[in-house]
């Protein structure tokens, strides 16, 4: 494998013979071919010059330093593939990531050479340093790459100095742009067109860049929701590429599964992005019941939608009951603020009748067993689920109000200790409640000799 992987590869003398990150699964492995490496591509791949204040925003002295050192050691570094898209959506990147010339080992010696501290080596074995300049910014640093291996989780890489090659690795042709420290955008793809269109395309065959990571089906609808001028204007045929490898999904961890679904879930069309996601046969493979409550979703999506929906409601309104929340919980590996927050959703999601319309959801809070932050944030969040703009207006103005009822109350009113001073004390906090919060110690502690009169008598 690897000597026909060489011959293959004897024409690319930007090529460095080194391999990482071999763990594969033999029969699903597919080598990077010679037609992979010549897709169409721009001639001159300048195709702009940024001047723009997001541009000029990150040239920090930290930046600056950066592609000073790079430059004394005569190696190309660029900002590479988030960051360059979200400077031409004039949007301010929430991180630099940078790629480079410089092997890992390069980078080693030039950074140890000058003094600067590097963090977190594990990214070593992907090609990544991370040094921290001026004891203020880390930053990840990659050698350029191609995957000449893979097998739909993982890559054996190899090292070049093309940066065609690297970008041709990339999973979407609006993420494999590069930026040059003078404004250039290097753009080999046409990701720039793409963006422009407001259109996510994959590098490339999207079978062949599908299969090289199946995680790339969810990164597909991430960035839709990103970019995209509305909510159904996909791709048939690249929908249909990834209906035909949806189930290669079922061999990616539910971690990395769950953290592109909730970015999803986090942007615009979230509901119907999901939708689609499981008219075409991904649900079953990331946790969700064959037999998904779509209905449901449909009348949270009418009535709710224009609120910011948590990404829990969404997936919520999918799932019938409680033992369907635990499976996917078990797929995806929520935290547990997120998988508490689904079970209180389905718990609580139907109608609570009552003459004070806000005084069920006051309840909840007042009786939680978890943190009581969570508990109102768990509230509210059903509130907007349900659609009660008002009844979400009047919970954030409610303070919540203090019991006055404590176990050292309990002992001075000569309560005996044990099993019944739960009881008591839910019985008084129901009168309190139902008083709007009136009733004071004083006055609850004279209701305590008929409600122990009230369960012994039960």
């Amino acid at each position: 494998m690897y000597n026909s992987c060489a011959r293959i590869f004897n024409h690319c003398k930007h090529l460095e013979k080194r391999v990482f990150c071999s763990a594969t699964v033999p029969n699903k492995r597919r080598v990077k071919s010679k037609m992979d490496l010549e897709l169409k591509s721009r001639e001159n791949p300048i195709v702009i010059k940024l001047d723009t204040p997001e541009f000029k925003s990150i040239l920090s002295q930290e930046v600056k330093y950066l592609k000073e050192l790079f430059d004394k050691y005569q190696y190309e570094i660029r900002v590479a593939g988030g960051a360059v898209r979200d400077l031409l959506m004039s949007m301010q990147p929430k991180d630099l990531d940078f790629a480079t010339t410089a092997t890992p080992q390069q980078m080693k010696e030039m950074f140890t050479a000058e003094n600067i501290r590097m963090i977190n080596m594990n990214g070593e074995k992907h090609g990544t340093i991370t040094p921290r300049i001026n004891d203020k910014e880390n930053y990840e640093i990659t050698t350029l790459r191609i995957d000449m291996v893979t097998d739909g989780r993982h890559a054996e890489v190899q090292f070049t100095t093309d940066w065609k090659l690297d970008a041709n690795r990339r999973d979407l042709t609006i993420n494999s742009m590069f930026l040059g420290f003078d404004g250039s955008v290097y753009d080999y793809f046409f990701g720039y067109e793409d963006l422009q269109k407001q259109r996510v395309a994959f590098v490339g065959d999207p079978d062949v860049r599908i299969k090289e990571d199946y995680l790339r089906i969810m990164r597909y609808f991430r960035f839709y929701g990103k970019i995209a001028e509305n909510p159904d204007n996909h791709d048939e045929k690249t929908l249909e590429v990834i209906k035909e490898n949806a189930p290669g999904l079922q061999n990616i961890s539910g971690e990395r599964i769950w953290v592109e679904l909730k970015k999803m879930l986090q942007g615009k069309f979230a509901g119907h992005l999901l939708k689609t996601m499981i008219s075409i046969g991904i649900g079953q493979y990331i946790g969700l019941p064959l037999s998904t409550d779509l209905d449901e979703l449909d009348r949270v999506l009418k009535r709710a939608e224009h609120l910011k929906l948590h990404p829990m409601s969404y997936l919520a309104a999918l799932l019938k009951d409680i033992d369907e929340v635990t499976v996917l919980h078990s797929r995806l590996k929520f935290s547990g603020y997120e998988r508490d927050m689904t079970y209180f959703l389905v718990e609580h999601r139907g109608d609570k009748i009552c003459m004070k319309p806000l005084q069920p959801y006051e309840k909840l809070v007042l009786n939680t067993k978890i943190k009581q932050k969570d508990a109102v944030d768990y509230v509210r969040e059903v509130l907007k689920y349900r659609g009660e703009e008002a009844l979400i207006e009047q919970f954030n103005k409610w303070e919540i109000p203090k019991f006055p009822i404590n176990g050292k109350v309990m002992m001075n009113a000569k309560v005996p200790p044990g099993k019944m001073y739960g009881p008591i004390i839910n019985k008084l906090k129901d009168i309190w409640i139902e008083s709007d919060y009136q009733q004071t110690a004083d006055d609850l502690v004279k209701l305590i000799p008929g409600i122990i009169d009230e369960i012994k008598n039960k």
